[in-house]
């Protein structure tokens, strides 16, 4: 049976969603969707939560994918481990394709990405952004950690979404309106296993030349391409970037400007 739902179906869908707590939804995406469906892992704090959370649900219908992109730090691979012992789950890993990232490195370097926010996002699109194609092409949704709290680029997220970059599949962020308070309350109340850099001031996580600590007085996100001119369009690596919601998004702030002023 094809279970793609239509767009108008989905936003139905979301309306719905928007007031069902994190187990609800996922419940309702697991059953919905079964093993069409995945949770897109860096192991992150809202990721790893997620994982539980899916796997009290229904084991056997927890899909769970990886982006390796051959710079992640050793404390996510080790992360990973964790995560498929504790819970006895397959993890599917995603690698950049070989051609692709040699042609890259041969003609702008191994550290391209400090060159300019043009290197540094074509190494984002070839590392991470073609294996989340490859990832979505057999799949009818797929599940996130986002939240709105995390940065202003996701802001106006919703639970249930229609993915227009991948051909109008359906996106679930269960945690969209968590806090981060709320992130780590559950994973120490659950006993789930984290990236222990997040203790030693790694709020967000990403590759590894690409992620720093922060202070406890900096923005969570400031950590994530440290070196960049701060403007809230460059810190996404294009995973979850929709430049229609984000031109919206941008028109809000505008507006918000205007009438503080």
């Amino acid at each position: 049976m094809d279970s793609k739902l239509t767009i108008s179906q989905i936003r139905q869908i979301a309306l719905q969603m928007e007031k069902k707590s994190a187990g609800e939804v996922l419940e309702w995406a697991l059953n919905t969707f079964g093993l069409r469906i995945g949770l897109a892992s860096s192991f992150g704090s809202e990721d790893v939560v997620l994982i539980d959370i899916m796997t009290k649900i229904n084991k056997e219908k927890t899909r769970v994918f990886t982006l390796d992109t051959g710079r992640l730090n050793q404390e996510t691979y080790d992360t990973i481990d964790k995560v498929r012992k504790k819970y006895d789950i397959q993890i599917e890993t995603f690698f950049p394709e070989r051609q692709e990232v040699e042609e890259m490195v041969q003609t702008r370097g191994m550290n391209l990405m400090y060159e300019s926010i043009e290197n540094r996002k074509l190494c984002c699109e070839i590392r991470k952004v073609h294996s989340l194609n490859r990832a979505l092409s057999r799949l009818d949704g797929w599940i996130t950690g986002l939240r709105r709290e995390q940065v202003i680029t996701r802001s106006q997220i919703q639970k249930v979404e229609v993915d227009f970059l991948h051909k109008n599949i359906i996106k679930v962020n269960p945690l969209a309106d968590w806090t981060n308070d709320m992130v780590w309350d559950y994973i120490h109340k659950n006993d789930v296993p984290y990236n222990k850099l997040h203790n030693v001031g790694y709020s967000s996580i990403g590759c590894e030349p690409c992620t720093r600590a922060v202070h406890p007085n900096e923005d969570p996100r400031s950590g994530r391409w440290w070196w960049e001119i701060d403007t809230d369009t460059h810190k996404e690596c294009g995973l979850h970037w929709d430049p229609i919601k984000q031109a919206q998004i941008q028109i809000q702030i505008q507006i918000k400007n205007r009438e503080h002023f």
